[in-house]
């Protein structure tokens, strides 16, 4: 078939790869000049198969309602008249249910496993480099009570197979010893040896040189206006070309893979996908003494940040803010969040850095209420197919998410247990 692939993040590349080595015929469409521009472009780095747990759970209301009045929370919540918003809201509380959490970890784990074999595959097949370091992720904790719950969520991934592992203060600087100057103020940890990082804008970008020398057909910098629909198919997709020309795309087939636009183009014509931009914010640091920075990629619980080391860089990421579509880094909320990413780094790590460019960066993680990706077929057109929806683990399923669609719509099941939408 001719498939036609809407959005070039990591996820959107990989779906093009694996239907291009299927066989089908593929185009993709990005309005970006070149892949990986948007929400992949700096996110935390990590490949975090067993760090997967759904934002909602039992305990997160609460926390939330703390949170609401600190620009430098980790969940930042602005209530919006705004029906979206609100829809996304509700559900997610539905889902802070100890018997919601386990099943959605369970979904999360399948499909993170798959997707991790599939993204080795992968890198052993085309050999792309980008950064990567397979050390696991350490997570630490700074203070007791802290730690005594990372240990219980430790034991609930255990249940589902993961080998997350309990370390003490000793056996964390053991691992890392670069956190051996804020040794003091760590309580303990966790550790996958399994899980890796490397840097999602490089590989994407690679991925996607590969799927046009292998004869991807790419369209840059082309806005994606609307779905056009006949009956129970979609008959084409309206497009406006760099040149400024509105035209009309047409394919057996269409895959979105537009992460938090995916709704507005979608919803109009098909299902409501309720998928919710959660706003994340980086900063990337060249550093100053290499040499004593960490290695091992690391999650801060104190501040919910990611830390991940890419060459002679170091990227720090975190944080969401449920504020709509918006990108900007100007506003004072957005400058007390970006600065707090530095001044931890700094807490953890005092003058390994230079943090006089410290190169911020927001994007928006496509979130759903169970953190739970849309992987598969329409359940009202029959050619529409979704691919969208990953949140935070974009990085991590894409690889896996890109091969399962890839298996669907060439009529294979994937080797996997997860539960494919509209399957």
């Amino acid at each position: 078939m001719k498939v036609m692939v809407l959005g070039a993040g990591i996820v959107g590349v990989s779906t093009a790869w694996y239907l291009q080595a299927s066989g089908h015929e593929v185009v993709l469409v990005d309005r970006q000049s070149d892949a990986a521009l948007e929400t992949s472009f700096a996110n935390g780095a990590q490949i975090s198969v067993s760090f997967c747990e759904p934002w909602a759970n039992a305990w997160v209301p609460v926390k939330v309602l703390k949170w609401l009045a600190r620009d430098d929370s980790p969940l930042l919540f602005r209530p919006r008249l705004e029906l979206a918003q609100m829809r996304y809201g509700l559900a997610f509380l539905m889902q802070c249910t100890t018997a919601s959490f386990e099943r959605n970890v369970e979904e999360l784990v399948q499909l993170g496993r798959y997707s991790h074999a599939r993204l080795k595959e992968l890198v052993a097949e085309t050999g792309i480099e980008y950064d990567r370091l397979e050390r696991g992720i350490l997570h630490f904790f700074s203070s007791q009570a802290d730690f005594d719950n990372g240990v219980a969520g430790a034991e609930v991934m255990r249940h589902h197979g993961v080998d997350r592992r309990v370390l003490s203060r000793e056996e964390v600087l053991a691992v890392e010893p670069a956190l051996a100057g804020f040794g003091p103020h760590i309580h303990g940890g966790t550790y996958t040896p399994s899980d890796e990082s490397g840097d999602a804008l490089v590989f994407t970008q690679k991925l996607a040189r590969l799927c046009e020398q292998r004869g991807v057909q790419a369209r840059w910098n082309t806005q994606i206006l609307a779905l056009e629909r006949q009956g129970d198919a979609l008959a084409g997709v309206r497009v406006r070309t760099a040149e400024g020309r509105t035209e009309t795309l047409r394919a057996d087939a269409y895959v979105v893979a537009l992460a938090s636009y995916a709704p507005a183009l979608v919803n109009p014509v098909a299902e409501c996908l309720n998928i919710y931009p959660a706003k994340g914010y980086s900063a990337t640091l060249k550093l100053k003494h290499p040499e004593r920075a960490s290695t091992v990629s690391l999650l801060d619980d104190t501040r919910k940040i990611a830390i991940s080391r890419l060459g002679d860089r170091v990227r720090i990421a975190g944080t969401a803010e449920l504020v709509g579509l918006d990108t900007s880094l100007d506003s004072p909320t957005s400058r007390v969040r970006c600065e707090a990413l530095v001044k931890r780094y700094e807490e953890l790590f005092p003058g390994v850095a230079d943090t006089s460019e410290p190169n911020f960066w927001t994007g928006l993680r496509p979130s759903t209420p169970t953190n739970i990706p849309y992987i598969g077929r329409s359940k009202k057109l029959g050619n529409l197919w979704f691919n969208c929806g990953h949140g935070t683990l974009g990085w991590t399923h894409g690889a896996g998410s890109g091969h399962a669609l890839a298996e669907l719509i060439s009529g294979r099941r994937p080797d996997t247990a997860f539960q494919f939408y509209g399957a």
